[in-house]
């Protein structure tokens, strides 16, 4: 076993550091973080002291680092492939997958570890996932000047099928994850794509989930713990209506896994913005935000589950659907400290920028809890590996 203290990471499109706090906080230490928006890296300058390159990706010089790697994190812009967006994926200028695949292929960590939307999974981005998912698997396998991609894609599937053992290699998997399955009070699903180089030994699985939305649902209605917790009186009310995608039974036993954990979990001991403004205050960017409303599919957050997914803001409403819904049916907006809880940042935690600017850093952020789970999770692979 390595008798290492921390690992070494490099970290790609950074945004406000949610995976690259998770990274560091599962033992490794960032040797460089990049991002290129002038308000996250004020936000990571502000609140870290790793090694900050504020700038294009495209213009990092990788032969500037001479030692061995173990980590490449990140998540590459995923307008490309959002359902929210044009759908442009290798079309699309703000596709940054060859700059993942170019680090790969500079640096040779151990392991990389990169996150994107569902919808890359999409059958109209079925082909083009795949091309990528063997570039990440044979980054030496390079395109030729002037080659088109699916040309680049047809050499790639003939290396993948040759069995050739030669050059850079690495054993991939990906899946996509709940952030609500590991203890994040959001439904945020993402697709995560993990791959460790051949040559290392390791073994490694995603992890296993270690709530559900089963146990919350015992917790609200056959032990009533949850109320409980909240110091509320239980009452036939407080019976979370489920909506028709998330139906389940109850279990007739407790479960083993732990309740997802909801909004009111996230939001215990903040003061109300809109009705305790005075409070509210004292809290660093907890101020009520006006004009929040409903209309079809921006309902908000019911406060008795998970949140919905936090989003960056698309067509000049950011992050329009990050509301809280009230019992009363009441909507307002979530605080940028709230929506901050909702991705597990410290409460010391300080974005910079206005309103519009911090929460598109927040909608783009991986959560940081799940960042730690799955990178302590490769922390521990990559000590207990044969390349030691």
């Amino acid at each position: 076993m390595s008798t290492k203290k921390s690992e070494v990471a490099v970290e790609l499109f950074a945004g406000a550091g949610g995976l690259a706090m998770g990274v560091a906080k599962a033992g490794f230490r960032h040797l460089v973080v990049i991002e290129n928006n002038q308000w996250a890296c004020a936000t990571l300058a502000k609140n870290t002291s790793w090694p900050l390159f504020g700038g294009d990706v495209r213009k990092f010089d990788y032969d500037g680092i001479t030692q061995s790697i173990d980590l490449v994190a990140g998540g590459p812009p995923c307008q490309p492939f959002s359902v929210g967006g044009k759908h442009r994926a290798h079309l699309d200028a703000r596709d940054m997958f060859p700059e993942a695949i170019r680090a790969v292929r500079a640096l040779k960590p151990r392991v990389f570890l990169l996150e994107n939307v569902k919808g890359m999974l999409r059958k109209a981005f079925s082909h083009y996932f795949e091309y990528i998912v063997l570039q990440l698997r044979h980054p030496d396998v390079v395109a030729k000047k002037r080659e088109e991609w699916l040309d680049h894609f047809a050499r790639l599937q003939q290396h993948e099928t040759s069995g050739k053992g030669d050059g850079l290699h690495y054993n991939l998997v990906w899946q996509v994850l709940n952030a609500a399955d590991y203890g994040v009070a959001q439904k945020r699903e993402r697709l995560f794509i993990v791959g460790f180089r051949s040559d290392i030994g390791a073994k490694w699985a995603f992890p296993q989930p270690t709530h559900s939305l089963g146990a919350l649902l015992w917790a609200q209605g056959e032990s009533g713990d949850y109320w409980a917790s909240h110091g509320l009186k239980r009452r036939p009310c407080h019976r979370v209506a489920v909506s028709a995608p998330m139906q389940v039974e109850i279990p007739d036993e407790k479960p083993s896994l732990q309740p997802w954990r909801t909004v009111r979990d996230a939001l215990r001991g903040l003061p109300d913005p809109e009705y305790q403004p005075r409070a509210a205050q004292f809290h660093s960017g907890h101020s009520f935000i006006p004009g929040a409303r409903a209309y079809a599919s921006h309902t908000g957050s019911p406060q008795d589950l998970p949140a919905k997914t936090l989003k960056a803001g698309v067509h000049g409403v950011p992050g329009g659907e990050n509301m809280l819904l009230r019992p009363s049916g009441k909507v307002r907006y979530f605080t940028v400290r709230e929506c901050a809880r909702l991705q597990d940042f410290p409460d010391n935690f300080v974005f910079e920028g206005a309103w519009t600017t911090v929460i598109k850093q927040l909608g783009n952020a991986v959560p940081v809890e799940l960042g730690t789970r799955l990178a302590k999770s490769i922390y521990v692979a990559l000590q207990e590996s044969s390349d030691t």
